[in-house]
């Protein structure tokens, strides 16, 4: 399915956020003819969007097993997107690179979290066992560390301006941020070029800040007081439930933001500026695009 030019790359999850920009991050650097995309249905809106890309398009869903084989046939390079299940990423990932070295796969790269090793933030432990997974499995592989996405803020940007105050239990912990973009742009770099194998990078904002920094940039361009109301964990986490979150995320995304507030998502090597060869967007810029 390949030629010597182009290996043929598989994107899992190609119809979710990051695996849309991943898609159009790869169609800048290789012809649509050398990317397929896995998606759970060919029917989705998604998938005909990708479609219209001129991209390839297969069945490939982490929960069933019996589409993976058949999706990663002639398979060069596979990127396994971290499923959004978490409780059952273990399984599914495990699936997936199970599927993936039956098939011959020649490398496969994962999108783990920044730190996966020594991490305190609850959602590591999947990752840190899918990491294991891959290391057992003898594949060639390259990990994309993921930080924090500017985008998991500023999804709360709507509510942040109708309720007077950007809500949070960070303290003054430093999150250094970048927007998806930046690391669907790594993630299409180490699929199309060689001499990552055996790779772990640790991917990160260029600059970190704090979610006052976040708020006083908010309250910058809107014209509006925003402030920072930093709460106790479980304060936060009912506030969320009370907003309509799901227990699960309201407690989780609480205790994600103690973990930052001790430095669980500040990193400044500069991996992903280096790796992608520019800097990584500002936050001003994805709140300008939210707000926008």
């Amino acid at each position: 399915m390949s030629d010597s030019a182009h290996p043929t790359i598989f994107v899992t999850g190609a119809s979710g956020h990051l695996g849309r920009l991943v898609i159009a991050a790869l169609l800048e650097r290789v012809p649509a003819g050398a990317v397929v995309a896995g998606v759970r249905s060919l029917e989705s809106e998604a998938a005909e969007s990708l479609r219209d890309r001129g991209v390839a398009m297969r069945v490939a869903d982490y929960a069933r097993p019996e589409t993976l084989a058949e999706a990663f046939r002639g398979i060069d390079r596979l990127l396994l997107i971290s499923s959004s299940e978490v409780g059952q990423r273990v399984a599914q990932h495990r699936n997936v690179i199970a599927a993936a070295t039956a098939a011959g796969v020649g490398r496969l790269v994962y999108t783990s979290l920044l730190h996966a090793d020594t991490s305190p933030i609850s959602l590591a432990e999947e990752h840190r066992a899918t990491e294991a997974a891959i290391a057992g499995s003898n594949l060639p592989a390259t990990i994309l560390r993921n930080g924090w996405y500017t985008e998991n803020y500023t999804a709360s940007i709507p509510g942040a301006l109708a309720g007077g105050a950007f809500l949070g239990s960070a303290g003054a912990g430093r999150i250094a941020l970048a927007a998806r973009a930046d690391y669907a742009a790594a993630a299409a770099l180490v699929l199309s070029g060689d001499g990552h194998e055996g790779r772990t990078y640790e991917l990160a904002g260029d600059e970190a800040y704090t979610l006052a920094d976040f708020a006083a940039e908010l309250s910058r361009q809107t014209g509006r007081d925003i402030p920072y109301r930093d709460l106790p964990q479980a304060e936060y986490a009912a506030l969320l439930k009370g907003f309509g979150l799901p227990e699960a995320l309201s407690e989780g995304l609480a205790a994600w933001d103690v973990d930052a507030a001790h430095g669980a998502l500040f990193d400044e090597g500069r991996q992903l500026s280096t790796l992608i060869g520019r800097p990584t967007t500002p936050l001003s810029a994805s709140i300008a695009a939210a707000l926008g």
